[in-house]
């Protein structure tokens, strides 16, 4: 088994500290909303919205997207095999506010341009920025995080695992070849 973790808990939250005041430094004055990207994303939205909203002293506006149906793959799965839908959840109006787009792993794009085209179905944002955990390259589309919490070179034999405590009783990034994915 060839699989290392390259983040622990303590190394999540310090990044996660780190991102939240890059957040603040570079939204001063706006007004700014976090939307997470189910599954993970989502999760990484809620912890950094708490930390955002106690540095500025205020309540910032969370939100979660579902991009099941956006994505450019979905034609491409298994015949009979159906995408695993999450609710999404914007209460608030984009328009006139700076999203903060947050998902756990940046690979391609093709997910951070699926979550901006679902965005864009509940309005207008004045600017959408994006933050990820970890950056491991290999883009197939110009996308660009403006918060990165890792950059991770990997090869595209290799896996990026991200476990939350929420979801999977740990905190964690592990690097793992693809074939010895754990779930």
């Amino acid at each position: 088994m060839n699989q290392k973790v390259v983040l622990d808990g303590p190394d999540i939250a310090r990044t996660l500290v780190r991102i939240a005041h890059q957040i603040v430094e570079q939204t001063e004055g706006n007004e700014i909303a976090i939307v997470g990207i189910h599954r993970r994303g989502a999760v990484l939205a809620r912890r950094l919205v708490a930390q955002v909203s106690e540095l500025v002293r205020q309540e910032i506006p969370l939100g979660e997207i579902d991009i099941s149906f956006y994505r450019d793959d979905v034609a491409d799965r298994r015949p009979g095999s159906q995408p695993v839908v999450h609710s999404s959840r914007i209460e608030f109006p984009l328009e006139e506010t700076t999203v903060v787009l947050v998902d756990d792993v940046l690979y391609t794009g093709r997910t951070a341009r699926a979550g901006i085209e679902a965005l864009f179905d509940y309005g207008r944002p004045a600017c959408v920025q994006l933050a990820v955990l970890v950056d491991r390259g290999h883009r197939e589309l110009p996308i660009r995080p403006d918060y990165v919490g890792k950059n991770l070179p990997t090869s595209r034999s290799e896996r990026v695992n991200v476990r939350f405590v929420e979801q999977d009783g740990v905190d964690e990034v592990e690097v793992a070849e693809a074939q010895e994915v754990s779930s």
